[in-house]
């Protein structure tokens, strides 16, 4: 599972010109699975992202979690994260997970997230989206789970 963290002051995503999601404070994330991860591996994922202390307490430091803040969080699906760009001009997503394994994959980090944060909001998955975001900081990370070995 790969997800790319980004802390927003606001972010929102629209589908045929209509918001279907939208948070302020938070994190935008941007998610993409493949075959071989888990329920586990999601678990894991969302428990790691939600506890990273990348806000800034008084001194400016980073050392303040989500919850601490009292953020909010913006999952899209992305398979385009698993695009293979080695050979040729043009990617291959083979590496992508089954859509109906993906997709329930992420409906499961969408209610695992609900477990950490009030407000959790999503995007429509395969759908054509539009993502609006103002970065703060600018602050992105981007975790992969075989590599915090999930």
């Amino acid at each position: 599972m790969k997800a790319v963290l980004q802390r927003v002051k606001q972010a929102r995503v629209d589908v045929e010109g209509k918001t279907v999601g939208q948070i302020d404070l938070g994190f935008l994330i941007l998610l993409g699975a493949e075959d071989c991860d888990t329920i586990e591996t999601a678990d894991r994922m969302v428990d790691k992202i939600c506890k990273l202390r990348i806000f800034q307490d008084e001194n400016g430091k980073t050392n303040l979690s989500l919850a601490d803040v009292g953020g909010q969080i913006l999952v899209v699906s992305q398979f385009t994260l698993y695009a293979d760009c080695k050979k040729g001009n043009r990617p291959s997503f083979v590496k992508a997970g089954n859509p109906a394994h993906a997709n329930q994959l992420y409906e499961h980090v969408l209610e695992r997230c609900r477990m950490h944060v009030k407000k959790v909001e999503g995007g429509i998955f395969g759908a054509e989206m539009e993502v609006r975001l103002v970065n703060d900081g600018p602050f992105t990370l981007v975790l992969d789970s075989k590599e915090l070995g999930f």
